[in-house]
């Protein structure tokens, strides 16, 4: 166990690397916290990292051998994720026409039925987390062809993989809670409607642009 824990350092430098680099993962979390607020993006939030854990712990019962020898499996789950972020930047698009969105980050003053709605909508934000996180060909590749590789040779396999898949959920969970911190304190800007609608449309962009690159990949 000694041996696993000093892996650690260079596993969470690697994760935390992962995280920060512009992303899937960091354009959905962006594109939930400008339209929906902060507690959208948490609810999102909450649903990638449970992606990030059950690809930890599919990988650990064997999923790297089923994308190394299934080109099918790997292509499958790249044109879901291709058709989920088109649909997204289309959804997101959308958003660009309106002079207002969601920015309230403060729910203390709704009421008990728009409360009720608030609990649907956290369902479904959690929904976009998960389902964007599952989507993500980078975070299968990492999960399936690098997770194994920090595991030390006499450490079970199959519960090392799941160990570090959750420490990797734990560190992307403190960055994208850094990130979501930073767009609530600045609320009060992109409440403006110019504001809104370019980081919008930035937004929309920017996972069209993810779709393309993830359309253009190959199997590895």
């Amino acid at each position: 166990m000694s041996e696993l824990i000093g892996h650690f350092p260079a596993f969470i430098a690697t994760t935390l690397l992962l995280a920060i680099v512009p992303g899937q993962g960091v354009a959905m979390i962006m594109r939930q916290a400008i339209l929906g607020g902060a507690r959208t993006a948490l609810f999102s939030l909450w649903g990638h990292s449970t992606g990030l854990i059950i690809w930890g712990a599919l990988s650990g019962v064997g999923l790297s051998a089923i994308f190394a020898h299934s080109d099918f499996a790997y292509s499958l789950l790249k044109w879901i994720g291709v058709a989920f972020l088109l649909f997204l930047s289309l959804q997101t698009a959308l958003h660009v026409r309106k002079e207002s969105g969601k920015f309230d980050f403060n729910d203390s003053h709704i009421s008990g039925s728009q409360k009720s709605e608030g609990k649907n909508n956290g369902a479904s934000a959690y929904r976009v987390g998960l389902i964007a996180n599952l989507t993500n060909v980078k975070a299968a590749i990492f999960a399936v062809a690098f997770l194994p590789t920090f595991v030390p040779r006499d450490f079970p396999l199959g519960v090392g993989i799941f160990i570090f898949g959750c420490v990797w959920a734990m560190v992307s969970t403190s960055w994208y809670l850094f990130l979501i911190w930073s767009i609530d304190k600045s609320a009060e800007f992109i409440q403006r409607p110019k504001v809104r609608r370019a980081l919008t449309a930035v937004s929309a962009v920017g996972i069209f642009g993810l779709a393309v690159g993830l359309a253009l990949t190959s199997p590895h």
